[in-house]
């Protein structure tokens, strides 16, 4: 194919998508910070990829390809070196002859088509793919191996061992531990599970609450990676028979990433969990939390009253950390006080004094708790209620005037009543203290890519009616390359929000029995967790399979 020469900016302009003044900004805005034109256009919201993709293919005639239906073989992909693909963003995908295809996130960078062409010797014909599918594929196609290479070279004995194999940003433990961070970032993971085994070292990130096998190191790189982690970490590289626990900062295309490291000791070595977190995305508003319309507003009215307690409820990983800062984020004003004891921080929050639990000096919850209510705080929260004392302090604190936010571990907004009440705490201070409870679980989105519709099984539509919903077609996401091919993408909370008005109170004065309660809830409105997933189900948010995991295995 003919490459026509045009420029991506006169042909957007061309076509109408962007203003000549919003064309001569982004290039301004290019000469100051050397970012590809296309990436600047969609980072300020011009353009979308997909208006991009079609002014692309049928203005020019560039194919587009979903690289994730590609079977690539490892040979075509040698061709171009790793370091070429990154810098220039580009994947060999089939070879014919004399012609190389590669997808491109810009097609129109001749540079980089001129650049690939001297290195390989072929005539490169270019094919357009969306950003994060290219980004995708060259972790996978090409993820460590080049650092793998070189390290199985390179790698030293542990007697020739020096300390700047794991410090020297050149060198390819360094490189290997980068890329390994990089990738999982690119595929949006939550989590690295480092876990060693008796021959091998594998590697596996958590996606949208699933954890997956990304690749499998030889055990003799064991030593130099868990070595290298701890020292981003501040750890104690000597100390392989306790737990320890650490946190890394680092920069990557143009995000700030926190991340939390935990060892743990094992029978082949030492476990690595590394947690991320996304410090440019910001804490969610109320309204974004996939709350529906009447659990926010008994929500909003909770947080707002001026002193009681209220909880966050659910399993680890359901989001209540993250209810939990959206919460503080709307109350934080001047005129209020708020001061968090938490373990670890995990957000700054501007203007909320936060403190973080360090048991090895005796600052435990209760500690730190007993603490904070001499600072003359309005609201407080409490990263976790883990035990009687400070479930005791926490609901004193919220009867003397203060609004207590915190979580505790149970399966349904009901039951938080009686693990109160099994943690030591009497039934009349529960009764006069507890504001609501909001329990909650994470299901996963249905890929907007890939989303289609079917019609619903005998079975299925036997529970929608339960539920007061008749439907003929329900979605599903059938995989693609914007999903990993999993049908999903991203998650959104299913909510149980139970308010405690006056008739709760005498009920949980008088230790009343779950059924009593939940009965009287439901009679004052409460959605449970299942029916809240339903009607997120019958939206197309979510699947009936996603919701009856969450909801029911718990």
């Amino acid at each position: 194919m003919a490459i026509v020469k045009k420029r991506l900016g006169d042909l957007l302009v061309e076509n109408g998508l962007i203003s000549p003044a919003q064309l001569q900004e982004a290039l301004e805005e290019q000469r100051k910070t050397k970012r590809r034109l296309g990436d600047l256009l969609l980072s300020q919201g011009y353009i979308t990829e997909q208006q991009l993709i079609e002014v692309l293919e049928f203005q020019l005639g560039i194919p587009h390809v979903s690289l994730f239906k590609y079977n690539i073989d490892p040979a075509i992909t040698g061709i171009i070196p790793e370091s070429m693909a990154k810098r220039h963003q580009v994947l060999p995908f089939m070879k014919e002859g004399g012609k190389l295809m590669v997808a491109m996130a810009d097609p129109l960078d001749y540079f980089a088509i001129e650049d690939l062409r001297m290195t390989t010797g072929f005539r490169i014909e270019p094919a357009i793919s969306t950003r994060e599918e290219l980004q995708r594929a060259i972790a996978r196609h090409y993820g460590m191996k080049d650092s793998m290479s070189q390290m199985m070279v390179e790698l030293p004995s542990q007697e020739e061992f020096e300390e700047t194999e794991i410090t020297d940003e050149a060198s390819p433990i360094v490189r290997l531990v980068n890329q390994m961070i990089q990738q999982a970032v690119q595929l949006r993971a939550s989590d690295i599970h480092i876990d060693p085994g008796e021959n091998n070292l594998s590697i596996r990130y958590r996606i949208d609450g699933a954890l997956k096998t990304e690749r499998m190191i030889p055990k003799q790189m064991q030593g130099f990676i868990t070595a290298r982690i701890k020292i981003m970490a501040r750890l104690n590289i000597a100390e392989r028979r306790l737990p320890q626990d650490g946190r890394i900062k680092m920069q990557f295309e143009y995000k700030m990433i926190d991340i939390r490291v935990s060892t743990l000791p094992t029978m082949h070595g030492e476990k690595i969990v590394l947690r991320l977190l996304d410090l440019t995305s910001g804490v969610k508003s109320l309204d974004n939390l996939g709350f529906n319309e009447r659990n926010v507003e008994a929500f909003r009215a909770m947080i707002e009253r001026p002193y009681g307690i209220l909880l966050i409820t659910g399993p680890t990983g359901s989001g209540k950390t993250t209810t939990l800062y959206s919460a503080l984020n709307h109350l934080n004003r001047e005129n209020v006080n708020i001061i968090t004891v938490e373990d670890p921080v995990e957000y700054q929050l501007e203007g909320i004094n936060q403190v973080h639990v360090n048991s090895a000096v005796g600052l435990t919850f209760a500690a730190g708790l007993r603490s904070i209510l001499r600072q003359d705080p309005n609201i407080v929260m409490v990263g976790e209620i883990r035990d009687t004392e400070t479930a005791e302090i926490a609901v004193r604190a919220s009867l003397t005037g203060h609004l207590v936010l915190s979580t505790l571990h149970t399966n349904d907004a009901v039951s938080t009543i009686f693990r109160l009440r099994d943690m030591g705490v009497e039934p009349y201070l529960i009764a006069s203290s507890l504001l609501g409870v909001v329990s909650q679980r994470l299901v996963r989105r249905i890929c907007s890519e890939c989303r289609e519709t079917y019609r619903p099984t005998e079975q299925e539509s036997i529970l929608l009616r339960n539920y007061g919903l008749h439907k003929d077609t329900l979605h599903r996401g059938k995989g693609c390359g914007h999903c990993n091919s999993t049908g999903y993408r991203g998650r959104i909370a299913i909510h149980e929000v139970m308010t405690i008005d006056d008739r709760m109170r005498a009920l949980i004065a008088s230790s009343a029995s779950a059924e009593e309660l939940r009965r009287s809830a439901l009679e004052n409105g409460m959605i449970q967790l299942m029916e809240d997933g339903i009607v997120k189900v019958s939206e197309g948010i979510t699947t009936l399979q996603e919701v009856m995991r969450e909801s029911v295995a718990h």
